[in-house]
């Protein structure tokens, strides 16, 4: 009795594991042809090549991404002039009261002169010139005009040093940050006393560059939508320039036609005996007017 009843549940299990079977490939096949019915024809039209995707224009416009320009240029900072000038034949200022060089020979004098001194010594002198422009006097080292001349030389000092070295990474973030904060202090100073601010910008040659007020990134398709727009207005005033120059060529010949009309419509009320409807200064003010006209067409010919 229990061989029988296992042998009917275990036919029983390799039955329902067969219907199993054959339901799940039947649902896999009805997937398969779903999608083959489904994307089939995606596929033919994306071979074709007839779905314009990216705002792919029949017009003749092309959009040019423009180049971006470093946080660190002066175009982007605002500086119109580099390091000013500086005479390499001169003394740095730490040797000028010394005794020992008033007495030394040529030759140690000029060794000792900005040419022959580091790098620092012509930007410590370079600086000193662009403070001595805003200083109020000669012991001015701390209000807003003198420090912002300083962040000025030395921005200008670094900018010379990521040409010759672009890749320079700490002297970019000093550069950037340093550039950042001037920025802050013209925005301050603009903000307490803007004719001492107009001021600064002209005695150091800066322009200040104030913050958008809303952010946008310049993408493909935004341009595209602009050109096409403005595109649109030109062939506009193309248009209407043509048909008001066509207007214009037919004017001399409507006028002398209404000048024959009104003279003939008169002549003819008069030898009616009715009583005129146009008046003599009518036409008197259309022959004027096509006086006027010609000789703006005569000057326009002569001019050419």
């Amino acid at each position: 009795m229990i061989s029988l009843r296992h042998a009917f549940l275990g036919r029983n299990c390799n039955n329902a594991f067969i219907r199993t079977l054959s339901t799940c490939r039947i649902f896999s096949n009805d997937i398969v042809n779903d999608r083959k019915w489904q994307y089939a024809p995606s596929n033919t039209l994306l071979r074709q090549g007839s779905r314009n995707y990216a705002f792919k224009s029949d017009l003749k416009i092309k959009w040019v991404r423009p180049p971006k320009i470093p946080c660190f240029k002066p175009e982007k900072s605002g500086d119109l002039e580099q390091l000013p000038q500086v005479d390499e034949k001169q003394l740095p200022s730490e040797f000028l009261e010394s005794q020992e060089l008033k007495t030394a020979d040529d030759t140690v004098k000029k060794l000792f002169t900005i040419e022959f001194g580091p790098r620092n010594s012509s930007t410590r002198a370079a600086k000193k010139s662009l403070i001595s422009r805003v200083q109020r006097h000669h012991l001015d080292v701390g209000s807003m005009e003198t420090r912002i001349a300083k962040m000025t030389g030395a921005i200008r000092s670094m900018q010379q040093i990521m040409e010759d070295s672009p890749r320079s990474k700490h002297i970019k973030v000093q550069l950037k940050e340093l550039i950042e904060r001037r920025k802050k202090f013209l925005k301050y100073l603009r903000r307490w006393d803007y004719k001492r601010f107009e001021w600064v910008l002209e005695k150091l040659n800066l322009v200040y560059k104030s913050p958008p007020s809303h952010f946008h990134w310049i993408t493909r398709k935004d341009s595209l939508r602009k050109l096409t727009d403005k595109h649109c207005e030109d062939v506009k005033k193309e248009r209407l320039a043509a048909y008001k120059a066509s207007l214009d060529a037919q004017k001399i010949d409507f006028l002398r036609e209404k000048i024959e009309k009104l003279q003939w419509i008169r002549k003819e009320e008069e030898e009616c005996g009715v009583e005129p409807t146009i008046l003599q200064e009518e036409i008197e003010k259309v022959i004027m007017q096509l006086k006027k006209i010609e000789m703006s067409k005569q000057e326009k010919t002569k001019s050419v």
